[in-house]
């Protein structure tokens, strides 16, 4: 294609997005068509705002990641023990694996209130309710360090699930509201970072803080202290939430945010944005193809400590390291695809070319399990994490672009969704594959699941809404300093012009 034709596609996307944008806020505002066309003639572009980037954002970003690492760490401290959770509390392997799918269960009906919430209330209301759920369950937690309390301690997990919903859709949405357009994947990337650096410190911390020991009481003694030290972990979150976390800055960050920020809150439905998001074709893709990828990850990360102990007993401990060297290529994944989205804009590219990437780690994961060498299990899952759990962040930016000036909370809300509902549903199947016809069986039905999600990642279009409305707005600013340029050369040659006796 030539470097014309490139152009002039380029023009048409952003005057397509120009006139969708003036649609959307026709359509919010109830604004009649002759008098959009009456502005429209009077003025052409609109008069762009102004925008700053605040330095305060970047403490805004690391609050968020690290309370979300404090609630996430708790998804899989039960499963990742299985064996001496089920040993201390006295109930199935099933059981303990409802320990770390309440996080996928709970999010389902709450999802809409929430987001409905984070779209009247803003960020401030929904962090702070997060994180003072959170802190409630810990302390529930430490409440069940006896052999008799598993409800107690369920009730605690489902506290933690609770401010899970308040959690998960807010990465791209801190992004978008305090960063620049040069830096928004990069701090979408980070916001998902502390939520993969939670999983992390899941794997690693209980198989070392909770050793495999047959005294009820020393166990006991064991899991207290674990419980001891998260809850104090998340009271301090809560209180610096509390003082220090900051709904928006005073101006927006670009021009794009400004636009969004311009329809008045009372003229915003919250319905309406839903059925807008559910007829956007390439988004519904999105959707499904997110939920395949992500819910794979959740049932790979649920029985990841039944899959290792069936082929190498004992080896708790390592368990943990595997599940640690998941997260962890994860999270270098996710910044690297995050940096890359914001240098490049292949938002479809790079995701399908991740997807793909997904299901080859899959494969080779499942084919090398039980060769007998642990090391090649560490290699092998630290390959499907760097893909797989990277991921996720390109789903969030992907979302956001397809949907803009929809909410961020709404669309990554959907997402989340799609995920726990396909985590559901892997994670109980996988479970009974298990059981009956062994790991590799387990495995393979998450890899055809993978070719499914990777063929339908390819029929995405690619309609960038948010990089669009960013280019018409340089657009406009260019001309209107070109204008003033013009005018400003027009009026020196009148004046040089002028004779002195009219002057």
């Amino acid at each position: 294609m030539s470097e014309k034709q490139s152009l002039g596609e380029t023009k048409l996307n952003v005057d397509q997005t120009k006139a969708d944008l003036e649609n959307h806020a026709k359509l919010e505002a109830g604004e009649p068509a002759q008098c959009a066309d009456e502005r429209s003639r009077m003025g052409g572009h609109e008069a762009l705002q102004p925008t700053r980037l605040y330095k305060r954002r970047w403490l805004i970003v690391f609050l968020f990641s690290t309370y979300s690492l404090c609630n996430s760490y708790q998804w899989i401290q039960y499963g990742i023990i299985n064996n001496i959770f089920m040993k201390f509390y006295k109930v199935d392997a099933f059981t303990i694996d409802w320990m770390s799918m309440i996080y996928m269960l709970t999010y389902i009906p709450f999802i809409f209130p929430v987001t409905w919430l984070l779209d009247k209330k803003g960020l401030r209301v929904v962090a702070v309710v997060a994180t003072a759920f959170n802190c409630a369950g810990t302390w529930i937690k430490v409440a069940s360090a006896r052999p008799n309390l598993f409800a107690v301690t369920l009730l605690g997990q489902f506290a933690c699930s609770f401010a899970q919903v308040f959690i998960l859709g807010m990465p791209s949405r801190i992004a978008s509201v305090w960063f620049g357009s040069g830096e928004v994947s990069t701090a979408c990337s980070i916001g998902v970072f502390g939520n993969q650096l939670g999983i992390a410190i899941g794997f690693l911390v209980p198989p070392i803080l909770v050793p495999n020991v047959d005294d009820m009481d020393e166990l006991a003694h064991h899991i207290s202290i674990m419980f001891y030290i998260t809850a104090g972990v998340a009271t301090v979150l809560f209180i610096l939430v509390v003082f220090l976390f900051q709904e928006r800055p005073e101006l927006p960050p670009t021009q794009a945010q400004a636009t969004a920020r311009s329809i008045p809150p009372e003229q915003y439905s919250y319905i309406a944005s839903i059925c807008r998001l559910l007829r956007n074709w390439p988004f519904i893709l999105l959707i499904i193809t997110y939920g395949l990828n992500v819910g794979c990850f959740y049932a790979v990360s649920t029985l990841l400590n039944r899959m290792i102990i069936e082929h190498y007993p004992g080896e708790e401990v390592n368990a943990g390291r595997i599940g640690l060297t998941i997260v962890i290529a994860g999270m270098v994944g996710s910044l690297i695809c995050g940096v890359w989205l914001d240098k490049t804009k292949t938002y479809k590219q790079t995701t399908l070319a991740v997807y793909f990437m997904s299901l080859v780690g899959m494969i080779i994961y499942a084919a090398t399990l039980n060769l007998g060498h642990l090391w090649v299990v560490f290699v092998t899952a630290g390959a499907l994490g760097f893909f797989m759990t990277g991921y996720l962040p390109l789903g969030f930016e992907f979302a956001v672009e397809l949907t803009y000036p929809e909410s961020e909370g709404t669309s990554s809300g959907l997402l989340n969704c799609s995920a726990q509902v396909f985590g559901i549903i892997f994670t109980i199947c996988q479970g009974k594959i298990i059981d009956f016809y062994g790991t590799r069986a387990g495995n393979i039905f998450l890899c055809v699941f993978l070719v499914i999600g990777t063929i339908m990642t390819g029929f995405i279009k690619s309609d960038l809404r948010r990089q669009n409305a960013n280019l018409s707005a340089k657009a406009a600013a260019a001309e209107e300093q070109k204008s003033e340029q013009d005018y400003g050369a027009t009026a020196l040659i009148s004046q040089a012009q002028t004779p002195p006796y009219q002057a």
